[in-house]
């Protein structure tokens, strides 16, 4: 286990893709989502762990994560990643190889593609750079999440061009508390 100290983070809306969001009007407003699964692994290629209900640690991540040891693939590179988020619909879609750039449709369930919470009715691209809050937490935008080859050799499918531009969203952790599935997620500003 990491000592607390050497964990690195970057704060969310330091990064420069937040940077680049922050105070310029646009995207999505009016919607409404909900958490559908919660998953954290205690170290780098471990089996993903679903959760009823996760601690989440502003300026840490979700205890437990791996990424809150410092015990994550990419841990010792500092950067935004105390929480991270997928959208259900990007997972449909590969389902149905929509758009079809794979040789045929790619299952991939929530606890494969090693992001922390998978989501319905939310707009991740749109939320870079803003502040919305997932049950009684606040999450900052920080940066997109883009596909690595190491998720595609982990699992042994075509993953990288199907889940580019909707690999989910890098977030910090403002406010503190927990959440469970089912919790509301919304916009704050």
């Amino acid at each position: 286990m990491t000592d607390e100290t050497s964990v690195k983070q970057i704060e969310a809306f330091a990064h420069p893709a937040a940077q680049a969001a922050l105070g310029v009007e646009g995207g999505t407003t009016g919607w409404k989502g909900e958490l559908l699964h919660i998953h954290i692994a205690p170290a780098a290629s471990y089996e993903m762990e679903e959760l009823t209900e996760a601690t989440c640690v502003a300026g840490r991540g979700i205890e437990g994560d791996r990424y809150y040891l410092g015990t994550g693939t990419y841990s010792p590179r500092p950067d935004v990643r105390e929480i991270t988020l997928i959208e259900q619909e990007a997972l449909d879609a590969l389902a149905r190889n929509d758009p079809p750039l794979q040789e045929g449709p790619v299952v991939l369930a929530p606890e494969e593609h090693r992001r922390n919470l998978t989501v319905r009715g939310v707009p991740l691209n749109h939320l870079v750079g803003r502040r919305f809050r997932v049950g009684e937490v606040v999450l900052r935008g920080g940066r997109l999440n883009f596909p690595c080859k190491y998720l595609e050799n982990l699992l042994d499918r075509p993953l990288f061009l199907p889940l580019y531009n909707r690999s989910g969203l890098n977030c910090g952790i403002e406010t503190s508390g927990t959440i469970r599935p089912g919790d509301v997620i919304e916009l704050l500003d």
